[in-house]
């Protein structure tokens, strides 16, 4: 027997309560002296004795009822064998996991071996599944009890590049066992990557029709090394040698050991273009930095190697990107007088280093033989009349996809409305020395383009705005007077952003910040349609073959081996792809230029550190429990709780004591 609150048993101290009531509580008097008793009724007094024998009896029900009481409080229990459920018409899963980090060694032909002889001692009519998984799940064969086709499933098993989910695993368990309505007994084989296990356990939360067997392959700890980042450029728009940052990591080397030296190389186009040594500490990192990255025009394959010194190569490498352009032209129109705009516009677009843009600075008057369609984007700083030819180019720019940046300062108010979108400025909203001496801006939608990156502009000083009628436009920025500051227009194709204020520093204090360039840097990017890929993404990662435009337009795809990804209905279908391999996949679009995507790992599967064996344990438990299938497990010991008995018990004892004690009463009252 065991008790689940066992603190409730130091209760038992309550049994003092009638013990004191009955024997140390006794009635005594003490005799006075008297005249005469010829007016009292003459009585026979009982012996103490006899009374001490008659309560005796409801002494040990008031006892045991107050120890049954504690008892009860305590939740006593004994272990109860459960018969097991019966486990009729069980199906056998196979799952093997075929994720990067089976690739060490042999691990994915020792798993394929052991399914196999699995496979060999199914009884019978005993009926089977294989599954694949990595991060997501892959039936390899029907339910059957074809020893055949169970063995063509396995061998069917390639290994991948994919990352372990058993969390995947664990839902793919859940849904199969629901529609077919049996038993499943699933057979593990992994390496039970701990970096395969959710963040949530209750992801791996199985239904009671599920028996879950491990078989861990590869349980020792193995040391690995494995290049973990790459950070690269995704474009450069110059001749000047680039700066490549690499990060080596170390993973499950034993305490206590020595740095290890390895040769990191930079390869260009398969072309080998430096060469450097670097010392790793046990299950620590190290950095290599390389200044020899030229890169010729077009998109080009880069790669930095280290020396394979461990069981698993495939994370030795890793690939990404890298497009050399000419930075592309963009029309800033500003009036004469006013040069400090264009002075901090064009520094904060160059700061970066490798900027995309190169500024072509005119004033209004100089704009009438202009064609804004040569330009990436057109910016419109604090100008006064515009040609009505230009603004009539500038419409029909934003109407086939271009894009317009538009500035308000005390130039454009004379104006009366904004030029392109023609909305309404109702007024000039000043800060004076009566009032507010300055807004700031106090709300920012975060997901817009332009403010994606940088979120801090509680310490910019806005001294004058332009108040300006929205109407359908997107508002990104608002003042702490609630005067919009940045409104996004979408006319057609293309997008209006309209700025309420001005870039010279006259205005505001904007350019002086810190929030300024990542604002002017990530608005041109956005008015520019220049995307933000990154130099190289994760296998795993979807990627947009068309947009609306290029609905029924064929695209190809070719993968790292140089097989196509789509079939002929695909091609001019299929809205996006999923990379699933390490490499460089090819993407050629109609009308548009073609993309060189590089594709890595998940480097979470380079540490080969296997889950604690509690951990499988708990997960094998964790259809106990359940309602969902078919009941307890063989040889299973549950506690069964005997609350309700001791309280029957409890309650009959309640009733004898009253009985009896009604009883002594009604006696002494007739005594008495």
């Amino acid at each position: 027997m065991g008790f689940f609150t066992p603190w409730f048993l130091a209760g038992a101290v309550g049994v003092g309560l009638p013990i004191w009531l009955h024997l140390l509580k006794k009635h005594k008097t003490t005799p006075l002296p008297f005249s005469s008793l010829m007016f009292f009724e003459r009585r026979i007094q009982s012996s103490i004795k006899h009374r001490r024998l008659r309560y005796l009896v409801l002494l040990a029900l008031r006892t045991a009822l107050i120890l049954l009481l504690v008892l009860a409080f305590a939740h006593p229990y004994v272990r109860q064998a459960v018969a097991p459920a019966s486990r009729t018409g069980e199906v056998t899963v196979l799952a093997i996991d075929n994720s990067l980090s089976m690739r060490a060694g042999n691990r994915l032909d020792e798993a394929k071996q052991m399914a196999r002889r699995m496979v060999a001692g199914l009884r019978a009519g005993q009926r089977a599944q294989v599954l694949a998984f990595g991060a997501r799940v892959q039936v390899m064969s029907e339910v059957t009890d074809d020893g055949a086709a169970l063995n063509a499933g396995i061998d069917a098993i390639e290994s991948s590049d994919a990352r372990t989910s058993f969390a995947e695993l664990a839902r793919s368990l859940r849904s199969i066992a629901q529609s077919l309505h049996l038993p499943l007994a699933v057979h593990l084989y992994s390496d039970m990557q701990q970096t395969g296990m959710p963040a949530n356990f209750n992801d791996l939360r199985l239904n009671a029709a599920v028996r879950l067997e491990p078989h861990p392959l590869g349980t020792k700890e193995a040391p690995n090394f494995a290049l973990e980042n790459v950070v690269a450029p995704r474009r450069v728009y110059d001749s000047r040698k680039s700066r490549v940052l690499a990060t080596i990591a170390s993973f499950g080397a034993g305490p206590g050991g020595h740095p290890a030296t390895r040769s990191v190389s930079l390869a260009l186009n398969h072309r080998v273009l430096e060469t450097k040594t670097v010392e790793v500490p046990e299950n620590g990192r190290a950095t290599v930095e390389f200044l020899s990255l030229e890169v010729p025009y077009g998109k080009n394959r880069g790669e930095v190697r280290i020396d394979s010194a461990d069981a698993l190569a495939a994370d030795d490498v890793f690939y990404f990107s890298v497009e050399r352009a000419d930075p592309r032209h963009a029309l800033f129109v500003h009036e004469p007088e006013n040069s400090r705009d264009l002075l901090y516009f064009k520094a904060a677009l160059e700061a970066s280093g490798q900027s995309a843009f190169e500024i072509d600075p005119a004033t209004p008057d100089q704009t009438a033989n202009l064609s804004p369609a040569k330009y990436a984007f057109v910016a419109l700083s604090d100008v006064g009349a515009i040609p009505l030819a230009f603004e009539n180019q500038l419409r029909e720019y934003v109407r086939g996809g271009g894009s317009v940046l538009i500035a308000l300062g005390h130039m454009s108010v004379a104006r009366g409305r904004v030029p392109v979108t023609d909305d309404r400025i109702e007024e000039t909203r000043y800060a004076g020395r009566e009032g507010e001496r300055f807004q700031t801006a106090v709300w920012l939608d975060r997901s817009h383009p332009s403010i994606l990156k940088d979120d801090r502009w509680d310490d910019v000083k806005f001294y004058q705005a332009i108040r300006v009628a929205p109407g359908n436009a997107r508002v990104a920025a608002r003042l702490s007077d609630q005067t919009p500051l940045l409104m996004d227009h979408q006319a057609g194709e293309g997008h209006v952003l309209v700025f309420a204020s001005t870039f010279d520093n006259v205005a505001n204090d904007f350019p002086l910040h810190a929030s300024f360039v990542p604002f002017i840097q990530q608005t041109a990017r956005y008015l520019g349609r220049l995307d933000d890929r990154p130099p190289s993404v994760l296998v795993g990662t979807f990627e947009e073959l068309r947009d609306s435009k290029e609905k029924g337009s064929a695209v190809e795809v070719v993968d790292p081996k140089g097989g196509r990804v789509l079939s002929l209905e695909e091609a001019t279908q299929a809205q996006n792809i999923q990379f699933t391999q390490a490499g460089f996949y090819e993407i050629h679009r109609p009308n548009r230029a073609d993309e060189l995507v590089a594709v890595n790992a998940d480097r979470h599967e380079s540490d080969l550190t296997p889950a604690p064996a509690e951990t499988l344990a708990l997960w094998q438990n964790t259809a106990q429990g359940s309602s969902e299938g078919g009941g307890a497990a063989a040889g299973e010991r549950k506690p069964l709780s005997l609350w309700w008995y001791v309280m029957l018990v409890v309650l009959a004892l309640a009733v004898a004591e009253s009985l009896l004690g009604n009883r002594h009463l009604s006696v002494d009252k007739e005594a008495a």
